[in-house]
C-alpha cells in the first residue's frame, strides 16, 4: 500500500432525518442520511413511504381513474 495517498480514518457521526444520531468510522467527518436502522420499516416493523417528488401521490391518482374507469364500464354491461 503506498503512503500518504489515503485519506484519514476518522470517527464519524452520522445525522438521520427522524433525528437519530450515532458513531462510526469514516473518511468524513459528518454524514447525513435519511433513513437509519431506528426509522427503517425492515426494523420498525412500520410502513414509512418515502417520497420526496410526489411520485406515489401521482400514480395513486393515475391509477385511481383507470379503477374507476373500469367499475363504470362493467356497470353499463
Amino acid at each position: 500500500m503506498k503512503k500518504d495517498i489515503h485519506p484519514p480514518f476518522q470517527k464519524a457521526i452520522v445525522h438521520c432525518a427522524c433525528g437519530n444520531e450515532f458513531e462510526t468510522f469514516s473518511t468524513a467527518k459528518k454524514i447525513k442520511v435519511e433513513i437509519c436502522s431506528q426509522c427503517h420499516p425492515l426494523f420498525t416493523g412500520q410502513q414509512k413511504i418515502v417520497d420526496s417528488k410526489g411520485r406515489v401521490e401521482r400514480f395513486r391518482r393515475k391509477y385511481q381513474r383507470i379503477e374507476e374507469n373500469n367499475r363504470s364500464s362493467k356497470k353499463k354491461k
